[in-house]
């Protein structure tokens, strides 16, 4: 994927989120991870039926690449079942911390390849991810 194609998928999911604004249904699995060292707070949603995510959302205040890379989460996990999404967000965050990751799986979330350049954007990208971790983690119980 080149620069600007990248660029764009990120600017895009910054000024035109998917799956924006929290919901008031019990049936949603809710995490809040907060940045320690900006203004980054997002609360995510999952709705998870079947061992399989079939609604997620977010909201909160939030950089471009924390808002972008959320709004892309939530796109990539629509749909999978539960193992897919642990796959996909292992993988990202792998790909974060610049450790082996497989890009086939990733989709979107490849625009955020080269953050770890920006060692102060990796927690950023990497906020959101936290949450569906402990989400996917709960309803593995």
């Amino acid at each position: 994927m080149d620069k600007e194609t990248k660029r764009e998928i990120i600017l895009d999911n910054y000024q035109n989120p998917t799956n924006r604004g929290l919901v008031e249904d019990a049936t949603y699995k809710k995490a809040n991870t907060r940045s320690s060292s900006c203004i980054d707070n997002i609360d995510l949603m999952m709705k998870i039926e079947d061992g399989k995510v079939v609604d997620a959302c977010f909201d909160g205040e939030a950089c471009a690449i924390c808002t972008s890379s959320t709004s892309i989460i939530v796109k990539s996990l629509i749909g999978k079942s539960v193992d897919e999404a642990k796959n996909i967000i292992k993988n990202y965050q792998n790909m974060i911390n610049e450790e082996d990751y497989d890009p086939e799986v990733l989709g979107e979330l490849n625009a955020f390849d080269e953050i770890y350049m920006q060692p102060a954007r990796k927690n950023c990208a990497l906020l959101s991810s936290k949450s569906a971790v402990r989400i996917l983690d709960e309803v593995g119980k």
